[in-house]
């Protein structure tokens, strides 16, 4: 069987409906197929794809390839690494945000990265707190990284050492300070920041579009920030397995499919109660158990 003469790229950025695929050192222009749409294919950053063009700018996507995992916001698809960005001080930390973050990423199989800002606005024992939450975290198996505690450069080396080889998205709560991370990464970036909002506490958004940026011999994605995450994809039977620390146990609950809520002879339970499984995480997890058991139906039209 002959082997396809089609160009198999990447698709580096997405505006205004044309989409940007890189190809042996070149970018082309290119636009959707006409019946993506009938097929309900939307074409994402990050996606491989077969595409054809006659020059640089008149390009016609072919065919989406597989994914490996796809993100809806951002919206990236084929992610190995997931930098999750948050401020300790102004916005104030938040350990429920940031476990929708780490359970997002859980359930698309995504490595994970805490990166923390504004440690420098800390007192003494703010500091202490964060240091003690770093323990914790990395404990699960969550790499976090303290930049004003080790040193700015040094903390640069330790979160560049990641990008090699993987596809990188930054992501995290408004005003934690992406955009500045990414331009102290790369100054030729040269990225539009913008200061927190007093009336709102929470920085403005200043990224317009997802591109895939070469860096540190991978490709980093600068997102959006958003405060929020809806549990839309997860069911709830699921959600215990985007917690590692209870994965690690749960072979020794009494019931095959425990909940970890209720059910006698629960592994986790027992050692949330001892403090080997820390209770704001298990609080977390029934908080977000009880949403998604809680969301209604999607519902969808029926064609004709």
């Amino acid at each position: 069987m002959r082997r396809s003469s089609v160009p198999k790229g990447q698709i580096r950025k997405a505006l205004s409906g044309f989409y940007y695929v890189y190809f042996e050192g070149e970018t082309y222009q290119t636009r959707g197929r006409g019946n993506f749409r009938k097929r309900k294919l939307t074409p994402m950053v990050g996606d491989y794809v077969e595409f054809e063009s006659g020059n640089k700018e008149e390009g016609i996507l072919k065919e989406l390839l597989p994914r490996k995992n796809e993100l809806v916001r951002p919206t990236v698809a084929n992610v190995d690494l997931g930098v999750v960005v948050m401020s300790a001080i102004e916005p104030d930390f938040s350990t429920n945000l940031l476990d929708r973050f780490l359970v997002t990423l859980e359930d698309k199989a995504i490595e994970a990265v805490i990166y923390l800002t504004k440690i420098d606005l800390l007192d003494e024992q703010q500091l202490q707190e964060v240091v003690a939450l770093k323990e914790q975290y990395e404990a699960i198996g969550y790499p976090v990284v303290l930049p004003e505690v080790m040193g700015n450069e040094q903390a640069k080396e330790v979160l560049t050492a990641y990008f090699p080889n993987h596809l990188t998205v930054f992501m995290g709560q408004s005003g934690a300070g992406k955009s500045t991370l990414l331009n102290e990464i790369a100054p030729e970036l040269n990225l539009e920041t913008a200061e927190i909002s007093s009336a709102l506490g929470r920085g403005k958004h200043t990224t317009r579009h997802v591109e895939l940026i070469p860096l540190y011999g991978g490709l980093v994605a600068d997102t959006p920030g958003f405060s929020s995450i809806d549990f839309l994809e997860i069911e709830a039977a699921e959600l215990p397995e985007l917690f590692p620390e209870f994965v690690d146990v749960q072979d020794r609950c009494r019931f095959r499919g425990c909940m970890h809520r209720k059910e006698p002879g629960c592994q986790v339970q027992k050692e949330v109660a001892e403090g080997q499984i820390q209770a704001y995480r298990y609080q977390h997890y029934l908080q977000f158990l009880e949403e998604i058991e809680d969301r209604k139906p999607r519902y969808t039209k029926k064609e004709k």
